[in-house]
């Protein structure tokens, strides 16, 4: 609403009226969604048994959620313990000898639920920007061609239902016959996780790219002939600009189906991250291991909601048109 028109509203308390009702909007209704569901889990928990107890309701979880942060915290003592102590071992040996050979080692204690997340996170950005790198530019040539559309779109169109539990077998096989080192830079997990997230994900980037570069209004692609522009510039002053609302929806559909790929891929592969914990705590079977569970599927949550808002936010940063309504 402009200054003005607040102006004129403010002499009839309307400006308050207002905020109050944004307020409401912003803060209250989403936090009366919120209890209305812990109640209904709450009650719900109460009420199913399982062969391992209880079904974990809120305050189960949050007891759980305080067990793992101190778990990590622990183990984070036992790490800055175990490299004190190689440093005073390696002290006292230069003391001694100054040209003695001392030997620094890693330290290899169990990966702790914080740890399996920021693995997690590592593993779906990586493929997530693997994925874009291709699915951007390969979409934009295609769109830009009609010919080259009508030959890729069936073939888009086979592979983007396509599993990752189909994806990974594949996968890992040719990862292990071609991926072969001494000193690998990165673990056989990581690739095997990100190749198999990158080929699930980049379709709809590749696809909404595609499409909204073909839907490019006749005006301004007629503007580019006038002037004259050379291709690069035609893409990049012309055809991007109107095209980023399209390449947006797919860069964040492709994000989301990323990430649930990734806790699927992990849990098959037992490779480390979020989805490999969520399986050693169902094989533990003890009287906690559901609470655990329930909180990694909180977390798996919560952290799909930020990445997505976290994409809404670049795509109103980057978008020509700041009065779009974008949720």
């Amino acid at each position: 609403m402009s200054s003005m028109a607040l102006k004129l509203l403010k002499p009839f308390g309307l400006v308050e009226k207002l905020n109050l009702a944004a307020l409401i909007k912003a803060l209250v209704v989403p936090m009366t969604g919120i209890l209305i569901f812990l109640f209904i889990w709450n009650i719900g928990a109460r009420n199913i048994h399982t062969s391992l107890g209880e079904f974990p309701g809120p305050a189960q979880v949050y007891e759980q959620s305080k067990n793992l942060l101190a778990e990590h915290n622990r183990e984070r003592q036992k790490e800055a313990a175990f490299y004190q102590r190689q440093d005073d071992r390696n002290a006292k040996k230069l003391a001694k000898n100054p040209d003695a050979e001392i030997k620094f080692r890693a330290y290899t204690g169990k990966a702790t639920f914080i740890d399996q997340i920021g693995t997690s996170l590592v593993t779906v950005l990586a493929g997530f920007f693997a994925a874009s790198l291709i699915a951007i530019p390969a979409g934009i040539v295609i769109g830009l061609n009609k010919t080259l559309y009508s030959a890729f779109n069936p073939v888009i169109q086979l592979f983007k239902p396509v599993s990752p539990l189909a994806w990974l077998p594949l996968v890992t096989m040719v990862v292990s016959a071609l991926y072969v080192s001494d000193d690998p830079m990165f673990a056989k997990s990581f690739v095997t996780s990100l190749i198999t997230v990158s080929l699930c994900c980049l379709w709809p980037t590749l696809l909404n790219t595609a499409v909204g570069v073909s839907s490019i209004s006749a005006d301004l692609n007629n503007v580019s002939k006038v002037l004259r522009l050379s291709w690069l510039t035609h893409v990049i002053k012309i055809v991007i600009p109107s095209a980023i609302p399209m390449i947006f929806t797919g860069l964040r559909l492709s994000l989301g189906i990323a990430w649930m790929v990734l806790i699927a891929a992990e849990m098959l592969a037992q490779n480390p991250g979020l989805g490999k914990f969520v399986w050693d705590e169902f094989q533990n079977g003890s009287s906690n291991s559901l609470g655990r569970i329930m909180v990694a599927v909180i977390v798996i949550g919560l952290i799909g909601f930020m990445l997505d808002r976290i994409m809404l936010m670049l795509q109103k940063k980057v978008s020509w048109d700041k009065t779009q309504e974008l949720r």
